[in-house]
């Protein structure tokens, strides 16, 4: 069965709603209990996600908790256990807890 080419190029909602995020600021939580802070450029076929300018977090006793810059990261999808949006127009200090910025 050939694809019109409208279906090809038409994107589902799962698409938009990556594409959405690009450009965005995420804060990544991972099964270490690293947290990585930076910008979400996108992800790759298998879905591991792809950030710039990328702050890296360890929330130990014996970590720094103001972080090191890492740059570009690409986070394994299967270690993620939580990503956080920040909403445009507000620092991630002053969001407030809100269900819509859990992805």
């Amino acid at each position: 069965m050939l694809k019109t080419e409208a279906a090809v190029t038409q994107d589902t909602d799962a698409v938009l709603a990556l594409k959405s995020l690009l450009r965005l600021t995420l804060r990544v939580f991972i099964a270490d209990g690293r947290i990585f802070l930076g910008t979400f450029a996108g992800t790759d076929k298998s879905l591991n996600l792809l950030l710039v300018n990328t702050e890296e977090f360890r929330l130990g006793p014996s970590d720094n908790p103001d972080g090191r810059y890492v740059g570009q990261v690409m986070i394994p999808w299967r270690l993620v256990i939580k990503t956080e949006v920040q909403t445009p127009g507000t620092s991630v200090m002053d969001q407030e807890e809100d269900e819509r910025m859990y992805l």
